[in-house]
């Protein structure tokens, strides 16, 4: 009897690759072979599953993003039954700063997808038509704190979940540099968070 294929537990197999080779030396000139040799697999098998080369990157661009949502949901879900406001937005924050080993690889592989977006254009426009998916989940979150009575009445939601998101990216850069540590990010995030939010006995949480 045929052996049953996993194609989810393939096509992470493949992904792997590429985040394993964007972390080691970068995507500008990784090749379908290179990915293929790297996962063991034919590059026959890896057009099967992903295509061409920009529909590959692409690809495991959104296994990789997958997977960090499952993982930024299984954190806040340790914050308790209802963690409030504050504390759920501190937690989409901090699943932006390479506070361990799983978040510091994941953020050097997407290091090493910002370089290559700004060298082809083609990726770059498929980017470019992704709606700002974190900024839009952050304003929500704080619209909904702020009808609660739980944010400050004159924050901007839009505006203030950009400035939150750009500013823990720019502090995922600057760790992974070892500008700052890791501990003095989460301080700058909860400095910013106390700014805008009201505030209550417990805030904020710990990390």
């Amino acid at each position: 009897m045929p052996r049953q294929v996993d194609h989810d537990a393939r096509r992470r197999q493949i992904a792997e690759a590429v985040w394993r080779l964007a972390t080691r030396g970068g995507l500008e000139d990784v090749t379908l072979r290179q990915v293929a040799a790297e996962a063991g697999v034919s590059a026959r098998l890896l057009q099967y599953y992903f295509g061409t080369r920009s529909q590959l990157l692409l690809g495991a661009l959104e296994i990789l993003n997958t997977e960090g949502e499952q993982r930024a949901r299984q954190r806040i879900a340790l914050l308790g039954e209802d963690p409030g406001m504050h504390a759920i937005v501190r937690g989409v924050l901090l699943e932006l700063l390479p506070l361990d080993e799983e978040r510091r690889n994941r953020h050097l592989v997407y290091v090493a997808y910002f370089v290559r977006f700004l060298a082809d254009p083609d990726l770059a426009a498929a980017v470019h038509q992704t709606p700002p998916a974190l900024e839009n989940l952050i304003a929500d979150l704080l619209t909904g704190a702020q009808e609660l009575g739980r944010l400050r009445p004159e924050v901007d939601a839009s505006a203030e979940a950009a400035f939150l998101v750009a500013g823990a990216e720019g502090l995922q850069a600057s760790v992974l540099l070892g500008q700052h540590t890791p501990e003095q990010a989460v301080t700058l995030i909860d400095h910013q968070l106390s700014r805008i939010f009201s505030p209550t006995p417990g805030d904020p949480p710990s990390a």
